[in-house]
């Protein structure tokens, strides 16, 4: 018997693999103004930008800052580090994500696993922090915009993962109910706890690894004989290593 019928997807590195995308993305951009030549190396400067980076989303998604000290920053703090100084970093900006819109790596078994999932009717929604300029855009370009019945950016619903409005919004615009409804992703700050904290089970994409969760869950997680763990409001955390466990799972 199925236990839900509404699957709510985060897009960047669950679906989408911001990681590969966003440095072929920044390479393109550097090379295209010319800055690269300007850097020691590419590696180089884009170690820096993404330290910088991860740090100033972790000071949106908690509204510390805007999302334009946001665009700037992390340019303006990561060029000034090689000693650019004078750019128009808004611009910078723009181009990048122009660029970023463009690519189109996903992680292995993504289409399949969706082609799968919505044979079995799944009724599957995306909830994404990613600016609207672009989100959009990677799902169209990258042909997974035919699977998802509605896409909740948090610009739009002016407030980010994982605050519990943002849950409320697209719960609330799909007609779905928290027991019939679960939330994948690959950030345990934003996707997990948001629904958690929402009350509403959730689906934690590991990567093998590469998506982090507290020391306590991975002693919780060894020491348990269940597919799922059950931290708080009695709902339930899964965890899978790779997109494909999604079918196993659902």
């Amino acid at each position: 018997m199925r236990i839900y019928d509404h699957l709510f997807f985060d897009l960047d590195n669950t679906l989408w693999d911001f990681t590969t995308n966003s440095r072929l993305a920044m390479e393109q951009t550097m090379t295209q103004n010319g800055l690269i030549s300007k850097l020691p190396t590419f590696g180089a400067f884009f170690e820096v930008y993404e330290r910088i980076n991860h740090s100033l989303w972790s000071d949106y998604h908690t509204k510390k800052i805007t999302k334009q000290k946001l665009i700037i920053e992390r340019f303006s703090r990561s060029m000034q580090a090689f000693g650019i100084n004078d750019y128009d970093w808004i611009e910078l900006n723009s181009l990048y994500l122009e660029n970023m819109a463009r690519q189109t790596q996903l992680f292995p078994d993504t289409v399949e696993t969706l082609t799968t999932l919505k044979s079995k009717g799944y009724q599957m929604h995306i909830i994404t922090n990613g600016f609207k300029e672009v989100q959009h855009s990677k799902l169209s370009n990258c042909g997974l915009d035919r699977f998802f019945t509605k896409v909740f950016i948090s610009e739009d619903v002016k407030t980010t993962k994982p605050h519990r409005q943002i849950f409320e919004h697209a719960l609330k615009s799909t007609n779905a109910s928290k027991k019939r409804s679960i939330m994948i992703g690959d950030s345990w700050e934003t996707d997990i706890i948001g629904a958690l904290n929402f009350g509403m089970d959730q689906i934690m994409f590991l990567n093998h690894g590469q998506n982090p969760v507290p020391e306590s869950v991975k002693l919780l997680k060894l020491a348990s004989s269940s597919t799922f763990l059950e931290l708080k409001y009695r709902t339930k955390t899964y965890f899978i290593d790779e997109i494909i466990g999604l079918d196993e799972l659902l």
